[in-house]
């Protein structure tokens, strides 16, 4: 079992690797933060319809409100969980109401905290089915990780008047899940996504991987997953994967910045250019 203190050591030893090209490295630097934005509440805020930022300042969590109960997406590390309650109470809205449990991937910094919220709320948690051998180790303090239900690609989660809509984008991990759903505003409906994540982490092993043979092919999968879904409203299981902080500063100074298209095509192709640069270079190195 891998304690949280054990996680973040590996992280820091992980930054070092000399086999990430530069900008894979900034992208994980960017996303991850720093040891103290972990669990450091961010003004929780309404992103767009009913959905509500509820996470810390590097790791996202996004309430799903509904007639019905609401959906929460990322109980990130046990210790945020505090944090994600008190932002969810923050906006007038009962943790215990929360329904639904739902991931990003099977990393600590986005589940690990999700039997914790389980006790705390009741919710039913699910998980995509590539995801779930790795969701088996993650048990701190040695409690079982929480299944109740096993989704697959396409699946649809519903509650009340909101259906979310599971990708598969493997790669990142063999069952990381992109969700995509509609929210109104005004009178328009927009198409927002949730990116799971595409990073390359510091050490990932794309080339004669013994674990994930195909793990490029997954990777390769995955981009073509985001390149295929009709994105509005982009956010990701990083806010720093969609610029969150800028754009809250922007909130009510105009249109929502929330809705940023041609963002979401950005960072789709920032994150595909590191894989492939990445890839290159294990693949010259292996050959060598």
């Amino acid at each position: 079992m891998q304690t949280r203190r054990a996680y973040l050591k590996n992280l820091a030893a992980l930054a070092a690797s000399p086999l990430l090209a530069q900008t894979a490295e900034e992208l994980f630097r960017r996303n991850i933060g720093s040891p103290d934005q972990f669990n450091k509440a961010f003004p929780p805020h309404k992103v767009i319809g009913d959905i509500y930022y509820v996470g810390s300042e590097s790791l996202a969590s996004f309430l799903f409100v509904t007639p019905e109960g609401n959906i929460l997406l990322n109980s990130c590390f046990e210790a945020t969980v505090p944090v994600i309650r008190g932002s969810v109470e923050k906006l007038g809205f009962k943790f215990s109401d929360t329904k639904i449990l739902l991931g990003s991937h099977a990393h600590g910094d986005h589940m690990e905290g999700d039997a914790l919220v389980k006790e705390l709320t009741g919710a039913r948690v699910m998980a995509m089915e590539q995801d779930v051998p790795a969701l088996m180790k993650i048990r701190p303090g040695g409690k079982p990780h929480p299944i109740d239900q096993t989704l697959h690609d396409g699946d649809e989660v519903k509650l009340g008047s909101t259906t979310l809509v599971a990708h598969l984008t493997p790669g990142h991990t063999r069952g990381c899940t992109t969700w995509s759903t509609k929210a109104e505003e005004n009178g328009k409906t927009y198409d927002v996504v949730v990116i799971g994540s595409m990073g390359v982490n510091p050490g990932f092993v794309l080339v004669n991987n013994k674990d994930v043979p195909d793990i490029a092919d997954e990777y390769k999968r995955g981009f073509k997953v985001l390149k295929s879904l009709a994105c509005d409203v982009p956010l990701g299981s990083h806010p720093a994967m969609y610029n969150m902080q800028a754009k809250y500063a922007k909130l009510g100074k105009g249109p929502n910045p929330f809705i940023d298209p041609e963002g979401y095509k950005h960072e789709v192709d920032v994150e595909e250019h590191a894989f492939q640069e990445v890839l290159a270079q294990q693949k010259k190195a292996a050959s060598a």
